[in-house]
């Protein structure tokens, strides 16, 4: 089974949410920020996520401990099958199950199938040709823990100009994962930009979504003022590849959260060599 490339984390509250044309660059950052507390405190949100379970650990009746039912991986690979009877007491779309159901990854799909079990959501995920099961749980200890993500007030210094300079073909580059493996990260170009105060700074970007990009970055307060890496989405490039990079908007990685997101770490060439005192620094403790 080819190795498949890392895919960024769902995470819709990076996405820019502007007001209304007339509204200041302030009240847009305002606005954003608070849409991204409100999915951080989510009752689904990365605060809720308590456990991802690998089906290779599976014992041969595919029994997965800690999880309901047994999980088997399809015979191409390609899906999951799982197995469950009353006592197990998951549902899928919104149905009791009984049997065994296939079922798919979630992501790239519009709606993905939904386990539930009681209050619990069931995600299905797969890392490089390997299936695994995260339990999203609304009474997670992290999200009655939550103080808090300490944020640097906007700062207009911090929404620069850059220019995207994309590859000629996907590259993609080992990169180790919170997890402690190392993982594929595709990559789709460069950005280029001049910091405030002068020097002028490359980042290297995946291309996401309808042509957004993302990046992971450390910088010099990684570690010691701010979490030790960060992610930062920008818009779509204009035709020009014209592109705002608003470290206003830099965000922590869902590991920062709860140990169980595998976050790529930087990768070669994303470590800057300036401070960032701009985004989201670390939790509130």
């Amino acid at each position: 089974m080819p190795a498949q490339p890392h895919r960024p984390e769902p995470d819709t509250a990076n996405v820019a949410n502007p007001l209304a044309p007339g509204s200041s660059a302030v009240q847009q950052w305002q606005e954003w920020h608070r849409q991204r507390l409100e999915t951080v405190v989510a009752p689904y949100g990365p605060l809720s996520v308590t456990g991802t379970y690998w089906l290779a650990d599976a014992d041969d009746e595919g029994w997965i401990e800690g999880l309901p039912g047994r999980w088997h991986q399809t015979p191409g690979g390609e899906g999951v099958v799982l197995h469950a009877d009353v006592l197990d007491e998951l549902t899928v779309g919104g149905e009791p199950l009984m049997g065994d159901r296939t079922l798919g990854a979630s992501a790239g799909s519009p709606e993905p199938t939904r386990v539930t079990w009681g209050d619990r959501r069931l995600e299905l995920l797969r890392r490089e040709g390997r299936w695994a099961v995260r339990v999203h749980d609304p009474a997670a200890s992290a999200r009655r823990a939550f103080a808090g993500i300490r944020t640097a007030p906007y700062d207009a210094r911090w929404a620069l100009p850059g220019t995207f300079h994309p590859y000629e073909g996907a590259r993609r580059v080992p990169v180790r994962n919170a997890d402690g493996r190392e993982r594929g990260l595709d990559l789709g170009g460069e950005v280029r930009f001049t910091a405030p105060g002068g020097g002028a700074h490359t980042l290297r970007v995946s291309v996401v979504g309808s042509g957004a990009l993302w990046a992971v970055f450390a910088d010099g307060t990684s570690g010691r003022g701010s979490y030790r890496f960060r992610f930062l989405r920008t818009g779509a490039p204009a035709p020009d590849h014209s592109v705002t990079v608003d470290f206003n908007r830099t965000t922590l990685p869902p590991c920062a959260f709860t140990e169980h997101f595998l976050c790529p770490f930087p990768p070669p060439g994303n470590t800057l060599d300036l401070d960032v005192p701009a985004g989201e620094r670390d939790l509130v403790t």
